[in-house]
């Protein structure tokens, strides 16, 4: 080959050295076979795959532990969010959201390609087919879905691929920077949405799903799970002192957000809903099962 050179490829070498690290597998994605190779430094896997950007091209889809619809939600991924794909086989993409990194599978066909997101829904978004209130609704897209598009009167075009794309209502959007203040009104807006585990609001609403949302509302990233949150949200409280709105409390596998001094709102399997009621009633139900009904208060300075 004249005037040219041919290269081999680089590999990237690493030093395996110290002691085994314990991992949380929810927010590493380590599988037996294939890892991320951001963690190559870290853990040892016999294979590592760099992700590749996509975003949920669905109202919204779930994420399961395993390759299987049948098998129970780990999470939820909302519209336009992004999805760092790692593996892709069968159907299903391996990979971790790109909000809270939380590692899952989710149907390949459920993803698109990456948006510029400019918008985002303040609450439940019908798509219409027209600009035009009283045309067909082609999808409801759920509070905090992301979407890109152009402005025209009162509309927001999206260029997306059917079933998604559309005209969506201005009233139901806000700019992607703007952000709201009070994270307990955020989640009193889905008072009555049914309880769904691993739901973040487009099929349903489970406990940490409620709080991570409403507080993604307001510019507040927070982990996923419960037990995440109660290490990692705001500063824990005194036993002793007044309980105030906004503040966090809680319970074995259980979250909720204080309305005031005395009422909670929480996502429930109770109730099978977002439910306000008050504290005290949440607390008895639970001291028949729980010794400690209440295990940390915990409250995010404004």
């Amino acid at each position: 080959m004249h005037g040219s050179a041919v290269s081999s490829p680089q590999r990237k070498r690493v030093k395996l050295d110290g002691i085994s690290r314990s991992y949380d597998a929810r927010v590493r994605a380590i599988r037996a076979d294939l890892a991320d190779v951001a963690l190559a430094e870290y853990y040892f896997a016999p294979h590592y795959a760099s992700p590749v950007a996509h975003a949920c091209a669905a109202p919204s889809v779930m994420l399961r532990a395993v390759p299987d619809e049948t098998a129970s939600a780990v999470t939820e991924l909302l519209h336009g969010e992004v999805f760092f794909m790692l593996d892709a086989r069968a159907g299903w993409a391996w990979g971790y959201c790109g909000h809270d990194h939380y590692v899952g599978y989710v149907p390949v066909d459920a993803l698109g390609e990456p948006i510029d997101a400019a918008y985002v829904a303040r609450a439940r978004a019908p798509v219409f087919t027209r600009a035009d209130i009283k045309s067909p609704v082609k999808t409801i897209l759920p509070p905090g879905a992301r979407l890109a598009g152009t402005m025209e009167d009162f509309f927001l075009v999206t260029g997306e691929e059917p079933p998604n794309g559309g005209y969506v209502h201005v009233r139901h959007l806000a700019t992607i920077d703007t952000y709201e203040t009070d994270w307990v009104a955020v989640a009193q807006r889905s008072v009555g949405e049914p309880y769904v585990w691993g739901g973040r609001g487009g099929l349903g609403m489970d406990c940490s799903g409620l709080v991570q949302t409403a507080l993604a509302a307001c510019g507040i990233a927070a982990p996923r799970d419960t037990d995440q949150q109660a290490q990692q949200l705001g500063e824990p409280l005194p036993d002793d002192a007044e309980l105030r709105r906004g503040d966090i409390i809680f319970f074995p596998g259980h979250v909720g957000l204080m309305m005031d001094s005395e009422k909670l709102i929480h996502a429930n399997a109770h109730w099978m809903a977002v439910t306000i009621e008050p504290l005290s009633d949440v607390i008895a139900r639970l001291q028949d099962e729980h010794d400690q009904p209440v295990t940390g208060r915990r409250r995010i300075s404004q």
